[in-house]
């Protein structure tokens, strides 16, 4: 008769489960993922490197002992004569600090509003949700509870807004039970940053 075999002891390298019940707690902090701006930075590269070369090519010519383009004679003799408030000269000042506001913005904010940021369960994996895939996951679990005739779900980086119509119970009845089934999906998906719920149950318009 061979004796009973012990449980193998458990990988220290491994992180313990948690108790049934129970989240497991962030390991890692699960900020936004930040856009790559490729059409934006094209744009400029394409910018930039056209007006460059053509200044080389420009400066090259009078180097070389040919007359300047007549476009920098007439600008540079438009910007000798022109006072500083002169109306194209304050348009140019305004657009150029116009365009460096907005490439200041787009190189401090991470962009993507539409991917919602999850919870980071392991320190090497981030996950991201898609805020419509999200909305329609919600939407088909209130479109379970009793009474909802349609719901509109719009979910965003800090609230979750439903608009439900119910053709029959108590208005206060269902939108318990909205708020209750809207907790546990929200929670269900898992997401970084706990929106707050936002809900509105009305009845159909008359025709």
């Amino acid at each position: 008769m061979s004796e009973p075999t012990a449980p193998p002891a458990p990988d220290p390298a491994e992180p313990p489960e948690p108790p049934e019940g129970t989240e497991r707690l962030d390991v890692g902090r699960a900020g936004r993922f930040w856009s790559a701006r490729r059409l934006p930075a094209a744009l400029i590269a394409l910018v930039v490197l056209g007006l460059t070369g053509l200044f080389l090519y420009d400066v090259a010519a009078v180097r070389a002992g040919h007359p300047a383009m007549g476009w920098r004679r007439r600008l540079a003799r438009e910007l000798a004569h022109r006072p500083l408030g002169d109306g194209w000269i304050v348009t140019g000042a305004v657009l150029a600090v116009l365009a460096g506001i907005w490439l200041l913005v787009l190189a401090v904010t991470p962009g993507r509003r539409a991917v919602l940021p999850m919870r980071r369960e392991t320190p090497d994996l981030r996950a991201g949700l898609d805020r419509r895939a999200a909305a329609l996951v919600l939407r088909d679990r209130v479109m379970e509870v009793p009474g909802v005739q349609s719901v509109r779900v719009e979910v965003g980086r800090i609230a979750v807004r439903a608009r439900a119509q119910a053709h029959f119970r108590d208005l206060d009845e269902v939108r318990t039970d909205v708020d209750g089934v809207l907790a546990d999906g929200v929670r269900e998906l898992g997401l970084a940053r706990r929106p707050v719920l936002s809900v509105r149950v009305r009845r159909p318009a008359r025709r």
